[in-house]
């Protein structure tokens, strides 16, 4: 694509939902979708997650998929070499990943030659653009645990592994400035309520249940959406095509120097529903998906206060009479505590999100959008390189972020606590710090390009190897992994001599 188009109508951004191990399709329905439109291409292509990036058989049995729908896809022809993405893609993780590969790529690295991981959280630059994502799918019970996981893994770890963790989301939210793309697999809480509604029940039943019981959607993405306000969410896990638009209130110097601690509810109160259409971000879909509909987002439905009940009511006399045990209990004050990631710096200034979530790879189903995305007037990007293609570079507030909370991690320790939320008051200082540092080392070295530094770790699959096997994986450390905490100067948590990953198998 020319320069000139990037600067008059944004990036080109392809987006598809799960992935599932269907890179031939998937890269085929872009390049359709691709002539359709009269484009040559797109700058990027983005995966919501279940991406499978399956190097041989061994890795199967570190993912979480029942032994008799493993299937090693189309990554091990990308991985090998023997074929290359047409288009520079990311992707988060999702709940079915191939997590002995991903594993030596926590801070993100190529999977294969063109085809870059995020990691477990993560803010990347693409020309104009700043892209922030987050890997994983929530359960609460994980959520406040170290990434305790190494291999080889049993059956809870296989698991246990794509839990979003809460020192992952911490980290973003640490940001000050507004970044563009926000992307999740599984959706932000609460979504839901942002969109037709009515459509979705139509075709997912369930989800009307428990939209009302606020168990659809993760809440760390919720916090994240709320505080980065990106203009455009991506997601994926539901299997089925959903768009919302969200709103918010514009930042105030005020509010972030003033604001009181709020209470953390089970599910956000609903907001009325947006005079704009939310399927408006529907409207560039490839031509073999069906018209979207036109109707407004459905209005949320208030909570009724509670009528009282004069019936039960008892009189103080009369309750003065009675004894002890029948006295009323006294009324216990539910504990405060901020909303994470509240309030929002006046740096982040964009005040309307639109979200989409697709579909998986299949015939028939609407997974695949094209798009042009211009970079948000308020988004930072120093040393932006803008000729085309179009290359991944490093965020320098996501480093110095990255160099404060890195000695919090403790990476395959079943007994490691994570050590608690000092609050945003107590990391800005540390982060500006780090700032001065990542400017001198990393900026104006000229390193925030991402290095195109692919290299296999794990044997690939060959033509004729077994496609199932009893063995599970094997650690790895990754020379990606290694050059970029060297680059961060930071230490590798994630490498090991032979001797001491010989131990960890035999303990």
């Amino acid at each position: 694509m020319s320069s000139g188009t990037l600067e008059t109508n944004g990036v080109r951004i392809a987006v598809e939902g799960c992935g599932h191990g269907t890179l031939n399709a998937i890269y085929a329905a872009v390049e359709r979708s691709c002539t359709e439109r009269g484009w040559d291409g797109v700058d990027l292509l983005i995966i919501g997650g279940d991406f499978q990036a399956v190097r041989n058989a061994a890795d199967l049995n570190a993912m979480s998929v029942p032994p008799k729908y493993r299937e090693l896809g189309d990554f091990p022809e990308y991985y090998s070499g023997a074929r290359e993405a047409p288009y520079l893609t990311i992707f988060v993780a999702g709940n079915h990943e191939a997590s002995s590969h991903l594993w030596e790529l926590y801070y993100g690295g190529w999977v294969a030659p063109n085809i870059y991981y995020m990691g477990a959280a993560n803010v990347l630059r693409l020309g104009p653009l700043r892209i922030a994502g987050m890997s994983g799918i929530w359960k609460g019970f994980d959520y406040r645990k170290q990434h305790h996981e190494r291999l080889p893994f049993n059956t809870d770890d296989v698991k246990s592994f794509y839990h979003v963790r809460e020192i992952d989301v911490r980290k973003l939210l640490q940001l000050r400035t507004q970044v563009d793309i926000g992307i999740s697999h599984d959706w932000p809480r609460a979504i839901e309520k942002h969109g037709n509604q009515k459509r979705l029940w139509q075709m997912k039943p369930d989800f009307e249940r428990e939209s009302r019981d606020g168990s659809l959607g993760n809440p760390a993405a919720e916090y994240v959406l709320d505080r980065l306000r990106p203009p455009y969410w991506f997601s994926a896990h539901m299997h089925c095509k959903f768009a919302a638009i969200k709103q918010f209130e514009p930042p105030t110097q005020g509010q972030e120097e003033n604001a009181k601690a709020a209470q953390v509810v089970a599910e956000p109160a609903a907001e009325p529903a947006p005079a704009t259409n939310p399927d408006e971000i529907e409207l560039d879909l490839e031509d073999d998906d069906e018209a979207p509909a036109t109707a407004a987002a459905e209005p949320s439905t208030s909570a009724q206060p509670a009528t009282e009940d004069t019936t039960a009511t008892t009189t103080e006399d009369l309750r003065a009479q009675l004894p002890a045990s029948f006295a009323k209990p006294a009324q216990v004050t539910p504990s405060t505590r901020p909303v994470p990631g509240q309030p929002v710096p006046t740096g982040i200034t964009n005040t309307t999100t639109r979200f989409l979530a697709l579909d998986k790879c299949l015939p028939g189903r609407k997974f695949l959008q094209l798009m042009e995305i211009p970079p948000s007037s308020n988004s930072t990007t120093p040393q932006a390189n803008n000729t085309t293609p179009l290359r991944l570079q490093y965020d320098p507030e996501w480093l110095a972020i990255l160099r404060v909370f890195h000695p919090l991690l403790q990476i395959g320790d079943r007994t490691a606590t994570t050590p608690p939320d000092e609050g945003e008051a107590h990391y800005l200082p540390l982060i500006r710090d780090q700032q001065a540092w990542v400017d001198e080392h990393i900026v104006a070295a000229g390193k925030l390009d991402v290095p195109l530094n692919f290299a296999h770790t794990a044997p690939p699959h060959a033509p004729g190897d077994p496609e199932v096997t009893g063995d599970q994986p094997v650690e790895w450390t990754n020379p990606q992994t290694t050059a970029f905490c060297e680059m961060l100067g930071v230490v590798n948590y994630w490498d090991a001599s032979e001797e001491e990953r010989k131990q960890i198998v035999e303990d």
